[in-house]
């Protein structure tokens, strides 16, 4: 008889509840501003790469999805502006979790996450995405693979809860810009994060400190 009141209990609370549920795909919930989707990998304003290949994302990534190997930068062609770049660069989406760890750990905010979550594959070798693949075309924009759907827009605001406080949470740092330009979007503004006390006073944070360092 059991079974029978929780039947009971499925008859009585029908209809109540408000419904949460949308017919998607024709339906979709917008996106909040600091949604983990898939990443990519940004370039400063002039067109140079920000990675330095320093394998940081790869040495946090819990779910070791990230393989970074650094080169030197050629003197007469140079790809970042550091002494070296990251020559390779792949992220096995069959492993990500969308931490976002990886972001926090960039000391150049080369690594960022897009919105993008509607992506499969119908066989391995799609999934680990190169460096060719993630690095963002000469628009500042994500490359758009064929097993992705764009719907607009996912690529905005990229790790927008990076751009609310300091990687260490210090609500002092909101609304200070601590990261360098990108590529088609120039310096991003900051985005709400949390509230500091107004007798608080905020950290003094000179040009040297702004991410990338590059000038």
């Amino acid at each position: 008889m059991g079974f029978m009141k929780g039947f009971g209990v499925v008859i009585r609370e029908t209809g109540k509840a408000k419904r949460v549920t949308t017919l998607y795909p024709d339906e979709k919930r917008p996106k909040p501003e600091r949604f983990h989707g898939r990443h990519v990998l940004n370039r400063y304003e002039d067109g140079m790469e920000k990675c330095i290949g320093c394998e940081l994302c790869a040495g946090v990534c819990p779910a070791k999805c990230i393989y970074v190997r650094g080169a030197d930068n050629p003197p007469d062609a140079p790809v970042s502006p550091g002494e070296r770049f990251g020559f390779v660069y792949e992220i096995n989406y069959l492993r990500c979790i969308h931490c976002d760890l990886c972001v926090e750990a960039c000391p150049t905010q080369a690594i960022t996450e897009s919105k993008l979550f509607e992506f499969s594959f119908s066989n391995r070798q799609d999934a680990i995405y190169t460096k060719a693949e993630l690095v963002v075309d000469d628009q500042g924009r994500a490359q758009r693979m064929p097993w992705e759907h764009w719907a607009g827009g996912e690529d905005d605001h990229t790790s927008a809860w990076m751009r609310a406080t300091s990687s260490s949470g210090q609500a002092a740092y909101e609304d200070r810009v601590n990261w360098s330009g990108e590529l088609g979007f120039g310096v991003r503004s900051p985005e709400v994060g949390q509230t500091a006390d107004v007798d608080t006073p905020a950290p003094t944070v000179g040009p040297d400190l702004h991410a990338g360092g590059h000038h």
